[in-house]
């Protein structure tokens, strides 16, 4: 979508949104659709560039998790979304979809897609609401800096050396990931130097890097519905089952994915040790696995032990587990003690990886840490620090599980703060917000 490139169209607006993704355009949608006059700046050529990539093109726009499993889905900092989701919850946003004509589908594990499985379909339905509400779009307009006049927004400076003026500002520039697609980071440098605190930004959602010598040995293998365990100083900090892909750094996967969090914290205390535990076979309890062994060595007495390890393991993950356990293959299953069996049973049930660091954040999914959620009111998505000024979306404080959650997120609060934006008072000379 292209719209008034590179300057906005007047010099004066009742709202300014800065970032065109998810959030943005909904905050602008919903003050224009109550009647502010609002102007939506984005720096990239079109809006909706990273929101156009997500699920690899078909945009798993939410979850049909109710309000409980969605905050759940964001840890300790989820209770900060309970209003922006009781505005705007899930069902309100596929509602609105549908009234858009984009009608959407839910998933067995309750990932809602558009019915069309298309991201295009999505973007084109927010064009339409920024039309509806007549917002001004600029793309091509890169912000470079918040004007502040006694300590409240009068404006924004543009790259081109032009002004825009506006009394209430809403921040929706994104994180840190994917920067290709516009995501760097410009309003964590604007919040901090309208006195906004950042919390450490870290990558959310990321594959794992290991210095373990039989990474590249492994590569390309996937596990099957194990148990993955992140160990923390040996203490247990996650735990899922599923599936995990070794790749030339390390270890990925969905389910890796959603523990990455706790790993990637655990990594930034000075001399952690961070490590996954493997659960090869979690179907067996440890007793039942160290009678399945036995059973199977006392049947094949003279076969070699790399009969057994062909038969319990992936065929790459063999060779590795014989160095790790230290019994030759080739050693007769009849001549193995019970203290070797209890550590095959032991390894099996407890396969360690040591974890050296995240994949960078360019790389992750969303970016953990942001503007300081106790400095913005949840309210209102409004800055308890400087009035009128407003943050929705990823440059937030706020990381969720995959699954739709970020982006539910992401449209949530939008709507929150361009509601709360245009139904405060407005610039002279506005109509004023309409009815809700």
């Amino acid at each position: 979508m292209k719209q008034n490139t590179s300057r906005a169209a007047d010099d004066t607006a009742d709202i300014i949104v800065v970032g065109g993704g998810p959030a943005g355009i909904m905050a602008a949608g919903r003050a224009g659709e109550l009647g502010a006059k609002t102007a939506l700046l984005e720096k990239n050529p079109g809006l909706g560039v990273k929101l156009l990539i997500t699920g690899g093109g078909r945009c798993n726009v939410t979850n049909a998790a109710g309000t409980k499993g969605f905050i759940e889905a964001f840890g300790r900092n989820g209770k900060f979304l309970y209003r922006a989701l009781s505005v705007f919850p899930s069902q309100a946003l596929t509602g609105f979809l549908h009234s858009h004509g984009v009608p959407t589908r839910a998933d067995p594990d309750g990932k809602i897609f558009p019915a069309d499985d298309k991201a295009q379909s999505v973007l084109g339905a927010l064009s339409g609401y920024l039309r509806h509400g007549k917002v001004k779009v600029a793309c091509g307009a890169g912000v470079s800096g918040i004007l502040l006049k006694d300590g409240s927004p009068e404006g924004v400076s543009l790259a081109d050396g032009s002004v825009l003026r506006a009394k209430k500002i809403i921040i929706a520039t994104g994180g840190l990931s994917y920067p290709g697609t516009g995501s760097t980071g410009d309003g964590y440098a604007w919040a901090k130097r309208c006195g906004h605190s950042i919390v450490p930004l870290r990558p959310g959602l990321t594959a794992l890097e290991s210095d373990e010598p039989f990474i590249k040995e492994l590569q390309g293998l996937t596990l099957r519905n194990v148990g993955i365990a992140v160990l923390a100083g040996g203490r247990k900090a996650a735990e899922e089952k599923g599936d995990l892909l070794f790749t030339h750094f390390g270890v990925s996967g969905p389910k890796l994915l959603i523990m990455s969090g706790a790993a990637v914290d655990a990594l930034q205390a000075p001399g952690a040790r961070v490590e996954l535990s493997l659960d090869l076979m979690p179907e067996l309890s440890p007793e039942e696995l160290t009678g399945t062994i036995q059973k199977f060595f006392a049947a094949n007495g003279a076969k070699i032990f790399a009969s057994y390890l062909k038969a319990a393991l992936p065929g790459s993950l063999a060779p590795v587990f014989e160095r790790r356990c230290g019994i030759d293959h080739s050693r007769q299953c009849a001549s193995i003690t019970g203290a070797e069996r209890k550590r095959i049973a032991e390894l099996l049930g407890d396969f360690r990886i040591h974890i050296t660091r995240p994949r960078p954040l360019a790389e992750a999914t969303v970016t953990r840490g942001g503007v300081k959620l106790a400095e913005i009111n949840p309210q209102t998505m409004e800055s308890r620090l400087v009035p009128g000024l407003y943050f929705c979306g990823e440059v937030l404080d706020l990381d969720g599980l995959t699954g739709g959650y970020n982006l539910q997120e992401a449209f949530s609060t939008g709507y929150l703060a361009g509601q709360s934006a245009a139904s405060g008072p407005l610039g002279p000379g506005s109509a004023g917000p309409k009815a809700h």
